[in-house]
């Protein structure tokens, strides 16, 4: 493979890794000790030089580290997810403590997100079954969207301030306005079933049938699983990317709530538990999973429009296929479960960093791996 920058966070395994807004050359790791089981944490600020990758910071906390994000308002600062069911403000300026603690959840914090329109307020979800949105300039949380299971991901819309997302351990994607009134479902607008059986035709590409289905059948994702992880296409702004235990990559359209996944991409091994949308194409999105690899792949948009399975008698041809997804390329130098990818904003649009629970952080070119 081409070249491949490393770092090595000895005695803390990676869970997250995020590029800087900033600087082409920051980037963060959230880190546990023993696997996050047990233990403290670590918060790794890493900067790119001529000689490599150089630890610039690190801040240590008396529980596990699951997520950051970085400040969309302060260069120096990002927040960070605990066991210990805090979120932590750090500021690369101050040394060793946390300029600010924000502790409402009620068990582990698992995500962090920082809102990137109105810059001001960012959420964290929990296994306490909910997200809170937060100002850093206030210890108390401003609005508390109750989700009711445990909840392994949440994210701001990218271009509405006032849209949240969430997906949770019932196999559901939730979407939340906080312009409506907090009494219509405490914000709540839709709420989709990421394992609902599709309403349109299949396409014949898709995944074979699980075992034990009757033969023929070629949908196999119709059994509930947790969701652990989503992230919002950053061209097309009503699109969503799931996955998790399943092992499947589904992408939906929040116009169509109930019309089912838009495409699938199938291929990793184990539950997929970190994916992240391409910032400089709309098609592309790279993902990370228990099986130690990392993959880029294709949603299908940009690509011919494969012929549907024939429709049967009761088949309505408006409704859209399913698309396949294509998997452009596979990283599998992680040596455990690959846990946290994060793109890179700047520069020719390729350059992806990914962490695992083998203590490496390893930064790499995705454009190396595409097929010719």
């Amino acid at each position: 493979m081409a070249s491949m920058l490393e770092f090595r966070t000895p005695g803390f395994n990676p869970y997250s890794v995020k590029y800087s807004p900033y600087y082409d050359s920051r980037l963060a790791v959230a880190a546990s000790a023993n696997y996050g089981i047990v233990g403290n944490g670590r918060l790794f600020c890493l900067g790119l030089s001529a000689q490599g990758v150089q630890l610039e910071k690190a801040f240590d906390t008396n529980d596990a580290l699951y997520d950051l994000a970085w400040s969309e308002i302060n260069e120096n600062q990002l927040a960070v997810a605990t066991g210990d069911g805090s979120v932590k403000l750090f500021d690369l300026a101050v040394d060793q403590f946390p300029i600010m603690n924000f502790h409402e959840h009620k068990r582990e914090t698992f995500s962090v997100a920082w809102n990137p329109i109105a810059k001001d307020t960012f959420i964290s979800s929990s296994w306490d079954g909910t997200v809170k949105l937060w100002s850093p300039t206030r210890t108390a949380s401003l609005t508390t969207l109750p989700v009711g299971c445990c909840t392994y991901s949440t994210a701001f819309s990218p271009t509405n301030p006032s849209i949240i997302s969430a997906v949770s351990s019932d196999s559901h994607l939730r979407i939340y306005d906080l312009r409506t009134p907090v009494s219509a479902k405490y914000h709540l607008t839709t709420v989709i079933p990421v394992h609902a059986p599709p309403s349109g035709p299949i396409l014949p590409r898709l995944a074979p049938a699980a075992p034990g289905a009757p033969p023929g059948q070629t949908y196999a994702g119709a059994v509930p699983a947790e969701v652990l992880t989503h992230d919002w296409n950053k061209y097309a702004d009503t699109v969503i990317a799931c996955a998790g235990v399943d092992r499947t990559i589904r992408t939906f359209d929040l116009r169509n709530p109930t019309g089912g996944p838009l495409s699938l991409m199938v291929g990793h091994e184990y539950a997929v538990r970190r994916l992240a949308w391409s910032p400089h194409a709309r098609d592309i999105l790279v993902s990370a999973s228990y099986d130690m690899t990392v993959r880029v792949w294709t949603d299908g948009s940009t690509m011919p429009t494969a012929v549907p399975v024939a429709p049967g008698p009761a088949h309505n041809p408006a409704e859209n296929s399913i698309r396949p997804g294509v998997q452009l390329g596979l990283m599998n130098r992680h040596t455990e479960f690959a846990t946290g990818v994060d793109w890179c904003l700047f520069g020719s649009g390729g350059w992806v960093a990914s962490v695992g629970w083998d203590e490496r952080v390893l930064l790499w070119d995705a454009h190396t791996l595409l097929r010719g």
